[in-house]
């Protein structure tokens, strides 16, 4: 699809303010020189965020020779943010502020069987309420709320198209959550929520190719390239937890057999762990979390079953990262979700070891692999960003018709 010069502005108005939030305070100067926008584009762009309330003049910084710079920071109390993550065990949902700080978080836990639209949309909208309630913020401060949620996702029509943990197809979810919440609302993924989260305040901030690779009930990679997100042309990018690792192995909650998701997703590393010791401690049949939990502390205090499950774990995994090493030839991989976050550095050194035996070497000589550093939930915070993005793209077509509005007024009949 072509791209008008509202939709560059509107990407360009949204590149300068997240260069704001992350080197606040800064100067004009400085925002053309990180965006490569020219110094005019970056003012005018500047003096639109000022009138919107989003950022604030903060006084000026020495410049040698020349007339002071006038700096600018972000506004954090010029409105809220919500970012939704919607996971198969649970919902968790944050309030941040303009400059991206958590004021709030509140999370309901999913049970097995809560798998109907109308009961995720429930565990949703409480969780909203309860943010907004917890920070204090009047309704007419957010901004927006971002909702992240598993599988394949149609941003425009706010359609959950395919989400296999619940075989939901073509769920109306954005009108559900409409019958809800008040606030605009904006639906994605989680491969692109993480992947834009590490872009902005993680691991990938200032890389250009990165890999995000999601590690939860679910697996993915979000993807960026060329310095911004990859999307692919249906949104659709990142599926790699759904290529196949195992011609004829495990079958996956998609339908096939032997994808990547089915080794190293939480449900199949209790399936790595069931298969190395059957009657196994460790293992909470119908608790992924608890599962997970106890293999973290298995390994931390030496336990053998939980060292072997946790290396057989890794050794998918690394092939599986090996693939992407090869194909996209990144700077940095990094393991975020529950998983990684939980099985944490035991982990991350396996994979290494792992994906060493398989990536071809002049790649993997380009490439670190490590574990997101990011202490919130990255799911809420890229989903934050989203709602972000959407509430500048609202004021683009604001004022693009009030323009037109103009020129209709002003035009000669005919």
């Amino acid at each position: 699809m072509k791209r008008t010069s509202r939709d560059i502005r509107t990407a360009n108005r949204y590149e300068v303010l997240r260069q704001i939030i992350a080197a606040s305070p800064t100067s004009r100067q400085e925002l053309a020189a990180a965006t490569g926008l020219s110094l005019a584009t970056v003012a005018t762009l500047v003096g639109e965020l000022l009138d919107l309330r989003m950022i604030t003049e903060v006084g000026f910084e020495d410049s040698a020779g020349g007339r002071p710079r006038g700096l600018v920071a972000v506004n954090t109390s010029g409105g809220a943010l919500i970012g939704v993550d919607i996971a198969e065990t649970y919902v968790h949902v944050e309030l941040f502020d303009l400059g991206l700080n958590v004021l709030a978080r509140a999370e309901e836990d999913v049970r097995p069987g809560e798998s109907l639209p109308e009961q995720v949309v429930g565990h949703v909208a409480t969780a909203v309420g309860a943010v907004v309630a917890q920070a204090g913020v009047e309704g007419a401060r957010v901004l927006g709320v971002g909702v992240s949620v598993p599988g394949q996702v149609d941003r425009a029509t706010g359609i959950a198209e395919y989400a296999p943990n619940w075989d939901w197809h073509d769920v109306p979810l954005l009108d559900l959550l409409t019958e809800h919440i008040a606030y605009p609302l904006y639906l994605d993924n989680p491969l692109r929520a993480s992947a834009v989260a590490e872009l902005w305040f993680g691991a990938a901030r200032g890389r250009g190719n990165a890999v995000v690779v999601n590690l939860g009930t679910g697996v993915g990679a979000g993807l960026v390239l060329g310095g911004g997100l990859h999307r692919g042309v249906s949104n659709s990018a990142g599926e790699w937890g759904h290529t196949t690792m195992v011609l004829d192995g495990r079958l996956c909650r998609c339908g096939n057999h032997g994808c990547v998701e089915a080794y190293v997703g939480a449900r199949g590393i209790m399936l790595n762990l069931r298969e190395l010791s059957p009657d196994s401690a460790l293992l909470h049949p119908e608790d992924q979390t608890a599962t997970i939990d106890a293999l973290a502390r298995g390994v931390v205090a030496g336990d053998p079953v939980a060292r072997r499950a946790v290396h057989e774990t890794a050794r998918y995994l690394g092939a599986g990262l090996a693939d992407l090493v090869n194909l996209f030839n990144p700077e940095i991989v990094v393991l975020s979700s529950w998983v990684a976050r939980t099985l944490g550095e035991p982990l991350l050194r396996e994979v290494r070891d792992a994906v060493t035996r398989h990536a071809l070497p002049r790649p993997l000589a380009a490439t670190e692999i490590v574990l997101s550093p990011i202490p919130t939930d990255s799911v809420c915070l890229g989903a934050a960003t989203f709602a972000l993005e959407g509430a500048l793209q609202a004021v683009g077509q604001k004022n693009g018709k009030r323009a037109a509005a103009r020129g209709r007024a002003t035009a000669p009949p005919s």
